[in-house]
């Protein structure tokens, strides 16, 4: 089907484009009333994940109300350790927990390759968001990072140090390679399915590459990333590390068309150290949308100013925060519309 709107699609290719694109990270829920209303009606996020229908519908959402220039499926990264073997929990205002984690080599031995048909809710959301979109705009897939899905696997939660999985790099190395492996083998098998089922592009989120050390983060993460942007040839990839400043040359070398920038990353900066034949997406701190609609728009544009005229897709430097108000975050996406058309 023919895209009524693919900036998304040029911009990461670096074609020219009328204005740039703009979307957010975490667009699909958090902030809209209409999300919490669907949400609220089920026992609750990990419901709404595995309900192909409803997924659909939120992942649209943005699309109606904000106007946004591309649709992300709504999902979670931790459906792959789920798939693996490894079940989560979503608690309320504490985030993701794992009951039972990975601590031996038993462990990694007792998870199995994820297979397609364990996702088939992603995939069977994916084909009803695509459908009813129909072809408004682009449809983008999403993967955790083989490191960041490790992170929790091996913490059982969110942590700020994630000290129990850097831990396992130092005391069991290839305990730590074998798990990832697993990871990464499950996540290439994963986002192609999400292709076949019809999404215009993938992101990989690294969450959490900021924690590691740079020789680490080669190591541990970066050739990981590789095997995945590697295998994916039929769309666009983009590859998002928060808090990665330190591997941005060598994000500038994966196989993949866009390189997303947290908020902290000084955008001509990065530009220099990834290289000029890689679209950046970025970078507006999320915080900002919490100012006036003046400060808003001044925000906006500063940051287009910064990425001027190269390849760029607007976005925020993280997600989105829950407690935004929707009508600024309207705001951010109607000034990148109206400053850069052209």
């Amino acid at each position: 089907m023919q895209l009524k709107n693919n900036l998304l699609l040029k911009a990461a290719r670096g074609e020219k484009t009328e204005r740039t694109p703009v979307w957010l990270m975490r667009q699909a829920g958090r902030i809209l009333p209409e999300y919490r209303a669907v949400r609220n009606s089920l026992s609750g996020f990990i419901e709404l994940v595995k309900t192909p229908e409803l997924a659909a519908e939120v992942t649209i959402q943005p699309v109606d109300i904000l106007d946004v220039d591309a649709a992300i499926i709504f999902s979670d990264i931790l459906v792959i350790p789920e798939a693996m073997g490894l079940p989560y929990e979503m608690v309320e205002k504490k985030g993701p927990f794992f009951p039972k984690t990975i601590q031996s080599i038993s462990d990694v031995n007792h998870l199995k390759i994820a297979k397609p048909d364990d996702l088939v809710y992603v995939t069977e959301a994916i084909k009803i968001a695509k459908k009813e979109l129909a072809g408004r705009v682009p449809l983008i897939g999403f993967t955790g990072a083989p490191w960041t899905l490790m992170s929790y696997m091996v913490e059982g939660m969110g942590s700020k140090t994630f000290s129990k999985a850097r831990n396992m790099l130092y005391t069991q190395p290839e305990m730590a390679h074998q798990l990832l492996q697993k990871i990464t083998d499950s996540i290439i098998g994963y986002v192609k399915s999400q292709i076949d089922a019809g999404a215009d592009l993938i992101q990989i989120f690294d969450s959490w590459a900021g924690v590691l050390p740079p020789a680490q983060y080669e190591e541990f993460s970066l050739k990981y990333i590789q095997q995945i942007c590697d295998a994916i040839t039929e769309v666009p990839v983009t590859v998002f590390a928060k808090g990665a400043f330190f591997a941005l040359e060598s994000l500038g070398k994966l196989n993949c068309e866009t390189i997303g920038l947290d908020w902290n990353m000084k955008v001509a900066e990065s530009r220099k150290q990834i290289g000029s034949n890689k679209t950046l997406q970025g970078n507006l701190d999320p915080c900002a949308l919490y100012g006036s609609f003046k400060e808003i728009e001044d925000a906006t544009k500063k940051m287009i100013d910064e990425f001027g005229e190269e390849r760029h897709i607007a976005n925020l430097g993280h997600g989105v925060y829950p407690d935004v108000d929707p009508e600024k975050v309207k705001c951010f996406i109607n000034t990148v519309k109206e400053y850069t058309s052209k």
